[in-house]
């Protein structure tokens, strides 16, 4: 792994930059050919010790692995992010996230991590919103590249998460929020799904899940099995929310399965047409 340095904090940034420090994540099935494909974002900044990891999740994120590389270990990749983030829980808990045990734990990563996984070359980058710039990053580097659609437009979740997550940040929700929270502590070890915002209010725990109805109508009967689970061991009250890419329709089969699904586990639905106005109700309730 060879580092950039970066410049000191000092060095000119307007007020709130931070000087921050990025690796693209790249699986090389074979490093005989050295054909790499990008899978996922490190962002962090060497001040703080603040960090953000994202990596490929959805299906069509794997089928454009698997399309470049045939033979890909799909097994490997769906494991490698909860390995990543345990590693990185456990470096910040045994070092406390200081800047020069950053540099050793990456330095470890390399040394350790599976042949298949590399750490691309690490480049400085100035951020005020680290969230934001690990989606910029990510969507210049690792997304599946796609036409341009409108708000609303029936699509992937990658899409509506970009635009939730705008909506989220715009009502300053931003912070108040997790995250791709994993479910497995609430279903069984090893459940690789998770919940995509969840949020605190008043004794009670809300999730939120992101569906996209029209490519993947049959995930709806997993947020249900989900949210009944979740319910069950959940310390808290819980309330979900599942947003969905299109209004259902009454006279829409497909739609009528969804609602009915989610509704029959009190999931609420919500269009993404409506996400703002229903963001700007919940807004008042977690203040």
């Amino acid at each position: 792994m060879t580092e950039v340095s970066l410049p000191p904090a000092s060095t000119g940034a307007a007020s709130g930059e931070r000087h921050c420090a990025y690796h693209l994540l790249r699986y090389t099935p074979s490093l005989v050919r050295d054909e790499w494909v990008n899978i996922g974002v490190l962002v962090f900044d060497p001040a703080s010790g603040e960090r953000r990891l994202r990596m490929i999740e959805e299906e069509e994120e794997y089928r454009r692995v698997r399309r470049l590389h045939p033979k890909a270990d799909e097994a490997l990749l769906r494991k490698l992010r909860d390995e990543l983030e345990d590693r990185i829980e456990s470096a910040s808990a045994g070092e406390n996230g200081h800047a020069a045990d950053w540099q050793k734990v990456l330095a470890k990563w390399d040394n350790t991590l599976s042949n298949a996984l590399q750490l691309a070359q690490q480049r400085a980058v100035i951020a005020t919103d680290l969230d934001a710039e690990l989606e910029r990053l990510y969507e210049d580097h690792v997304a599946v590249q796609r036409a341009p659609t409108r708000v609303g437009a029936p699509g992937s979740r990658a899409t509506m998460r970009s635009y939730c997550s705008q909506v989220f940040r715009q009502a300053r929700l931003w912070e108040r929020l997790e995250k791709s929270v994993r479910v497995e502590e609430f279903t069984f070890t090893g459940d690789p799904m998770r919940i995509d915002y969840s949020y605190r209010r008043n004794g009670t725990r809300g999730f939120v899940q992101l569906l996209s109805v029209t490519r993947a109508p049959n995930d709806s009967k997993i947020l249900a099995y989900t949210a009944e689970h979740i319910t069950a061991k959940a310390s808290l009250k819980t309330e979900f929310a599942a947003v969905t890419d299109v209004a259902l329709e009454t006279g829409n089969e497909r739609h009528r399965f969804v609602r009915e699904t989610l509704h029959e586990v009190g999931v609420e639905t919500i269009p993404m047409e409506g996400f703002a106005v229903w963001v700007a109700k919940l807004k008042p309730l977690l203040q």
